[in-house]
């Protein structure tokens, strides 16, 4: 294997946005950073069940808003 060719594999911390934290390795940025992430499983809707825009705002949304009250005969 060449030397120099892989990255860092150090240790950091995470920071959830609740505030919660902790340690893993990793090869984002140096040893000892911390990484405080604006998205966490905790708050996102992906993860936690909450309303989408897609379903709110999409194209069949607005589609269905324009149209929704001809109805098929």
């Amino acid at each position: 294997m060449k030397a120099e060719t892989h990255p860092e594999y150090h240790e950091i911390t995470i920071q959830m946005v609740d505030g919660t934290s902790y340690k893993t390795r990793s090869t984002w940025g140096n040893e000892g950073d911390t990484l405080r992430l604006e998205i966490d499983p905790t708050s996102h809707p992906a993860w936690t069940g909450g309303p989408t825009r897609i379903l709110e705002g999409g194209r069949a949304a607005q589609f269905n808003k324009r149209f929704g009250s001809f109805g098929l005969k």
